[in-house]
């Protein structure tokens, strides 16, 4: 690790092994534990616990109070939403080791995980999806998919940009901001423009 590559208050800590990106932020009162992989132009807020061997993609960005627990892999451009957690284990308990059985959860790329949401282990997360705030996630999500509630549902499609996307009836949509063109077929959407 190049100190002079990232930036890193004094008062956050980051153990041996870790490799961290040039241009990455890692504010006060952060944790990076051992041998985690983080990306260049990441931003880690106040507070962030991130465990040992996670891989975080370039450019994450991770606001304030948010746990990110060993068997997450973040893509590039992902934003972590305050407070918002991941678990690891299925069925913890104080009194059970269950170190040899965390889950994985992969984090597409451009995804974006609202405050306070929680993200049940072992459900992927598919690119661009948008977990509302507070949403508890206790499936895999599709890729640009729209996820509110507890437990999470999908309520509709967002675009790469994170507008909601209004399908008509030739099951096509466009981003309002960036004039993507999106396509829903057999229950999944894809950009086609």
């Amino acid at each position: 690790m190049d100190q002079k590559d990232f930036f890193q208050h004094e008062s956050a800590y980051v153990d041996k092994g870790c490799a961290i990106g040039k241009g990455t932020k890692i504010w006060h009162f952060s944790h990076i534990m051992p041998n985690c992989k983080i990306g260049q132009n990441c931003n880690i807020g106040q507070n962030v616990v991130i465990s040992p061997q996670v891989i975080l993609g370039n450019n994450v960005k991770i606001q304030n109070n948010v746990s990110v627990y060993t068997g997450v892999v973040c893509e590039d451009d992902v934003f972590l939403g305050p407070s918002m957690v991941f678990t690891n284990v299925i069925n913890p308990r104080s009194a059970v080791n269950r170190r040899n059985q965390y889950a994985t959860t992969k984090v597409g790329k451009g995804a974006s995980i609202g405050a306070n949401a929680t993200i049940v282990c072992g459900h992927d997360i598919g690119a661009y999806a948008f977990i509302g705030a507070g949403a508890v996630v206790t499936k895999s999500v599709p890729s640009f998919a729209l996820l509110v509630g507890n437990p999470a549902k999908q309520i509709g499609w967002m675009s790469e940009f994170g507008h909601r996307l209004k399908f008509n009836a030739d099951n096509i949509a466009v981003c309002p901001e960036s004039a993507q063109e999106y396509v829903l077929e057999a229950g999944s959407v894809r950009r086609i423009k």
